[in-house]
């Protein structure tokens, strides 16, 4: 059986970037395999981030997240989501929103988070991989 994979932010931003390379890699992890998953913090993530930096004009938003959320398993964020990552913060050191981001994936029984803002190589809970897969 495949491996279950959670994608961070970074990732769908690199998917409609300019970088021929990053844009390529990301979009090789996002159609990957039919298990990719992703939370509503990081779909809201990046609906923010292509606001704010203007990615892609406005009214491409909506169809482009469609389109991710097809092609994704989604989950939203939890009571327990925020619980576990609270201690997942106090055990790792990791900012909330990032510890947020790896409960979801253990919840979701992830064992790699593609990510370039973590410790590439780190385990969480001996269950999640960080991978950096620009290194």
């Amino acid at each position: 059986m495949p491996d279950r994979i959670f994608v961070d932010t970074n990732i769908l931003i690199y998917f409609i970037s300019d970088d021929k390379a990053k844009k390529s890699l990301a979009r090789d992890i996002i159609f990957s395999s039919d298990n990719v998953h992703v939370s509503s913090q990081v779909v809201s993530e990046f609906v923010s981030v292509c606001y704010s930096k203007k990615l892609i004009a406005a009214d491409e938003i909506l169809p482009l997240i469609n389109h991710l959320m097809d092609a994704f398993s989604f989950s939203p964020v939890t009571g327990n989501t925020i619980c576990e990552a609270v201690r997942i913060k106090n055990e790792t050191g990791y900012s909330f929103w990032d510890s947020q981001i790896i409960a979801a994936a253990i919840e979701n029984g992830c064992s790699i988070l593609y990510t370039e803002d973590l410790r590439d190589g780190h385990w969480v809970n001996d269950k999640l991989a960080i991978v950096n897969p620009f290194r």
